[in-house]
């Protein structure tokens, strides 16, 4: 697990009153919370909760009915092109073109992101080191094995080297060995970078996280530590039941 940052340390990534509407359907609610410069923090709770929202909102994918996302400073509804200089966006389900190899899709987002010559090439070498890359870099993407694309897509987003990363669902879908990897990997890139990541499953908080904050039908109602979510619980599901009847 990642050590607590120290105190005084500069928030990455805030929600201030983070809305969304639907008509009369809330996604997200009033979601407020700033998570600071070296946290790992897990984004938890059950299917539909409004995790994906909250974090569409955060990286400027969505602009929000109410309220403010701001990435390391910059507020996403008003500066989103620098808040994305300096965020690695990971979605669920990340789009990735299955007739590119991992090298020409690299190449390709680095070209978008206006890195060239030397720079390229040493970020290039810095996340195929990182993701492990190395013995499929030629192979079309649509032949790899889902966690093999799972890292195809963590790669880009470190690509330009952000200091903060947004990981939707990063384990879905994927076998216990491929888990155990991308938790090690993401422990890893927690010793210099701002992660918040969402799971629904408890075991990743313990795993991987100093922080969490839990959200149900779209409202935060659990902000601190894994002990703290825990409260002397020897059963996390049932810490788990307990705040998602709460409401």
């Amino acid at each position: 697990m990642s050590q607590s940052p120290p105190s005084g340390s500069t928030p990455m990534i805030e929600a201030v009153g983070l809305s969304k509407f639907y008509g009369g359907f809330a996604a997200s609610r009033d979601v407020t919370f700033a998570i600071n410069q070296g946290e790992v923090a897990a984004f938890l709770g059950p299917n539909g909760a409004g995790k994906s929202t909250t974090m569409k909102l955060l990286t400027g994918y969505l602009a929000p009915s109410e309220g403010e996302a701001r990435i390391a400073g910059y507020d996403m509804g008003r500066q989103r092109l620098e808040g994305a200089q300096r965020l690695g966006y990971l979605p669920e389900n990340g789009p990735l073109y299955a007739d590119m190899t991992p090298r020409s899709l690299l190449h390709f987002f680095g070209e978008l992101r206006c890195l060239s010559g030397p720079k390229m090439r040493e970020r290039l070498d810095a996340v195929v080191s990182t993701c492990h890359l190395e013995s499929v870099l030629g192979k079309p993407i649509g032949k790899l094995s889902k966690g093999f694309r799972q890292r195809v897509g963590m790669a880009q987003a470190l690509l330009h080297d952000p200091d903060v990363l947004i990981l939707d669902e990063p384990t879905a879908g994927l076998d216990p060995n491929q888990i155990r990897e991308v938790r090690k990997m993401i422990r890893e890139l927690g010793q210099a970078k701002t992660i918040l990541l969402s799971t629904h499953i408890l075991q990743e908080v313990e795993a991987m996280c100093n922080r969490v904050l839990f959200i149900h039908e779209g409202r935060m109602v659990f902000d601190g530590s894994p002990a703290q979510l825990r409260d002397n619980q020897a059963d996390l599901d049932a810490r788990f039941h307990e705040l998602t009847a709460a409401g």
